[in-house]
């Protein structure tokens, strides 16, 4: 996990039911953050796998991209992001990138367009923790004078993850659970006032609940009084992330690496990939075309030892191809696994490499990602 620490800590509005649930705080991303709570890290992570864990992601951003109607606006934002946004429905969302003209990543995040006809040419952004402040200004600075950018301020993020995540919501909040994978709405959740999307961090089914601040404490006790739920801390969400090879800004993602390299092609629809019109897009196409000259991996390493992020890849004759970006234990699969970039000849599964870890080069292999499979909800 990325850390920082510069400056006073922020809290968030569920700080102290964090230490009232026995939370190691830690610093993370400007703000005082639970790691871990009573259960530990591998217990918590094992029951987001298994039942449903209760994540308070409320250090991440949250804002509203504002234009006179859908056309207006996603054009604004389709300036500065490789997705297609015209064509993106209703009720539905997508995953991007921010990116600089060199086409490296500001930042990833996600982009919801609302159901409600009433907020054609309104967008709703959910940005990364370390990076709102640098989306916000590098947005706002290139935007249209038709269209402005509205952070929130006023709204608790909270993710129910897991496999009996639907059953816990569905209790509450009946309309919430028919939205299929990355469908977004707003619903009433207990009473409450929400916005609801079918989607996370974990490569498990679940949903992300924005909700207003001054409700938000209620509506994460009344989740968290039913039996299926424990609360789940930072390290159980790196591991489960980690598992279901999801990238993460600050390892995985900068502003020297493109969505190509970063194995996030699929997130740049045909429309884009031809018409261009984003940031690096020359870059990016090219990459498209040709490949580019190294590419995120999933690493098995052999025996028990983790790699850390930093540790050098080497081929089997001793020379530097690559970098571990994200490594540790992944309780699901009872090993250590690891991302990381290599050059593009030495990316295909079953690929043998070494590790140099603590001085030592240990074996390894390229393996395909995710090492857990993905259970998000399809609908046919």
């Amino acid at each position: 996990m990325s850390a920082d620490t510069a400056g006073p800590l922020k809290r968030t509005p569920l700080y102290d039911l964090h230490r009232e649930l026995g939370a190691k705080m830690v610093p993370f991303a400007g703000y005082e953050m639970p790691v871990q709570y009573e259960l530990g890290i591998l217990k918590e992570h094992q029951h987001t796998r298994a039942r449903a864990g209760l994540f308070d992601v409320s250090h991440m951003g949250q804002a509203y991209l504002i234009g006179p109607d859908h056309q207006t606006t996603a054009a604004a934002l389709e300036a500065l992001v490789p997705a297609d946004i015209l064509n993106l429905k209703p009720g539905m969302q997508r995953y991007t990138q921010l990116l600089n003209p060199e086409g490296g990543i500001v930042d990833d995040f996600m982009v919801a367009r609302s159901a409600d006809p009433a907020e054609d040419g309104k967008l709703f952004l959910v940005v990364n923790a370390s990076r709102k402040d640098v989306d916000y200004e590098y947005i706002a600075a290139r935007l249209p004078d038709a269209v402005r950018i509205e952070p929130v301020t006023d709204r608790v993020l909270i993710a129910l993850q897991g496999p009996e995540a639907a059953a816990v919501l569905g209790k509450h909040s009946p309309d919430a659970v028919t939205l299929g994978f990355m469908g977004v709405r707003r619903v009433k959740v207990a009473g409450f006032d929400c916005t609801v999307s079918r989607s996370g961090y974990t490569g498990e089914d679940g949903f992300e609940i924005s909700v207003a601040a001054d409700q938000a404490l209620d509506l994460v006790r009344l989740l968290l009084a039913e039996e299926a739920v424990q609360p789940i801390g930072l390290g159980a969400r790196d591991s489960l992330r980690l598992e279901a090879g999801l990238c993460l800004y600050g390892h995985e993602l900068d502003e020297m690496t493109t969505p190509v390299e970063a194995g996030l092609s699929w997130s740049i629809q045909k429309r884009r990939r031809e018409e261009g019109g984003f940031p690096g897009a020359e870059r990016i196409q090219r990459e498209l075309r040709e490949g580019p000259k190294r590419l995120r991996v999933g690493i098995k390493p052999e025996g028990r030892a983790p790699a850390r992020d930093g540790t050098e890849i080497l081929d089997t004759s001793g020379a530097r191809i690559g970098v571990i970006t994200s490594g540790g234990f992944g309780p699901t699969v009872n090993g250590p696994i690891a991302m990381g970039y290599v050059e593009t000849a030495f990316a295909k599964p079953g690929a043998a490499i070494q590790l140099m870890v603590r001085g030592k080069a240990l074996p390894a292999q390229i393996v395909d990602l995710p090492f857990v499979p993905h259970r998000y909800l399809r609908k046919p």
